[in-house]
């Protein structure tokens, strides 16, 4: 900064603020509008710009967007707007804009996902969405369902809970962290399953390692035996470009929002299939719509509105880049680094080498450092900050970039890991 005349650096905060605005982005954007996805994802100073769009902090190296993302400063401000704009009106909003307006971020999400409105729901997050599906079905004592060990630990716990009230058994397999192919991976789900299954979870991308799996063939496989397939999405949804016709007709799927939409904290989303609808028990009762609408599993009584709509401000700014593009970019980000690492040694990847098989997320150890021992080092050493995951089938630190993350950041990263496994 020394080096810059006050001029110049006003000039440069002004850059930065135009690229926060949806103008600003707009321009910046059609300036790329028939540049490949491919091309793009390595052209540093168009992603210098979207990463002016968000405030990211300078206290140090965020690797951790995976369990909250940013969202775009646009989103942010209309957002604040849409605080201040219910807050002037209160209830009156709420008696007369509220379930038209929440309609319309669901339809959004809807098209995004490729399904009807009258199939999802807004929810607060992935683990409200699969809770609602696993506490609201009828079980019976001996009915059967099937997990994988790196599944979300807070979905195992449900899972628990209906086993100690219901009696149900869940089987619990574990997933290669280097699969040699997708018919390995459908075939440990396939061996798991007997005449008593009823429920087969799977993520689509499993949230500590990043590994995506092969949900339309495991969903089809499942259904060939009667057994209803639940998808945890978290981390897939506004990271991969997909539908949900992709997936081999699953029956219910969730995400969470906050994570690569980048919507304020507070939204997520489940689908269940409209035949699947009459068999969920809501959490919370709703006599005012019938057991075959969706909406009997959305009564969550008065919450903070802004959020619903802040979903269809988060909708504009994800297909503004264009998930064709923030693929590439997140799949890049993550091969820079990794390819840089992959054959030291002492340096221990948990994620799948071929690229169709990750996109943003990794995970990486060092030999002779617990995952706790690792994460605190790159925090207080070199202030990256990443999340440690140590559990038997996995031991690394998770590492999330994003849209914002620059090749610098990485470079730092890499040079960290390399000097700490010596």
């Amino acid at each position: 900064m020394a080096n810059l005349s006050k001029r110049q650096f006003l000039k440069s905060l002004a850059g930065t603020a135009a690229l926060s605005t949806w103008a600003g982005l707009d321009e910046t954007l059609a300036k790329v509008a028939h540049v490949p996805s491919a091309t793009l994802a390595q052209t540093e100073d168009f992603w210098a710009d979207i990463r002016a769009a968000y405030p990211v902090t300078k206290d140090f190296i965020q690797l951790e967007n995976g369990y909250y993302s940013l969202a775009a400063q646009p989103v942010m401000d209309s957002y604040l707007k849409h605080i201040q704009r219910i807050n002037s009106v209160s209830s009156y909003y709420m008696r007369t804009r509220q379930f038209d307006d929440k309609r319309e971020s669901q339809t959004q999400l809807a098209r995004l996902l490729g399904c009807s409105p009258d199939e999802l729901i807004i929810t607060r997050n992935t683990t409200e969405s699969l809770d609602t599906v696993i506490g609201g079905l009828t079980w019976k004592a001996g009915d059967e369902t099937i997990m994988a060990q790196q599944d979300y630990g807070a979905m195992q716990d449900m899972f628990k809970l209906q086993a100690r009230r219901h009696g149900i058994v869940n089987r619990t397999l574990s997933l290669p962290n280097h699969p040699k192919s997708d018919e390995e991976i459908v075939s440990l789900y396939e061996k798991a399953i007997t005449p008593k299954t009823r429920l087969l979870m799977v993520c689509h991308m499993v949230n500590i390692t990043g590994q995506i799996l092969p949900i339309r063939q495991i969903t089809e496989m499942a259904h060939k035996h009667g057994v209803e397939v639940l998808v945890d999405g978290a981390h897939a949804f506004a990271q991969l470009n997909f539908k949900l016709g992709d997936l081999g007709g699953c029956d219910y799927y969730a995400s969470s929002l906050h994570k690569w939409l980048g919507t304020p904290l507070g939204a997520g989303m489940l689908y269940v299939r409209k035949d699947k609808v009459a068999g969920i028990w809501p959490m919370f009762a709703d006599s005012s719509v019938p057991d075959t609408d969706i909406r009997k599993l959305n009564h969550t009584g008065t919450h903070p509105v802004a959020t619903d709509l802040a979903i269809q401000d988060a909708i504009k700014f994800h297909e503004g880049i264009g998930i064709e593009r923030k693929e590439a970019r997140l799949r890049y980000l993550q091969r820079y680094w990794t390819d840089q690492v992959r054959h030291n040694p002492k340096i221990i990847l948990n994620t799948p080498e071929a690229p169709a098989r990750s996109c943003a997320i990794a995970n990486v150890g060092v030999a002779g450092k617990t995952p706790a021992e690792l994460a605190k080092v790159l925090l207080d050493k070199y202030r990256i900050f990443t999340v440690a995951i140590d559990s038997p089938p996995v031991q690394g630190v998770r590492v999330t970039p994003h849209v914002y993350t620059t090749i610098t950041e990485l470079d730092a990263f890499v040079k960290a890991l390399n000097e700490l496994a010596g």
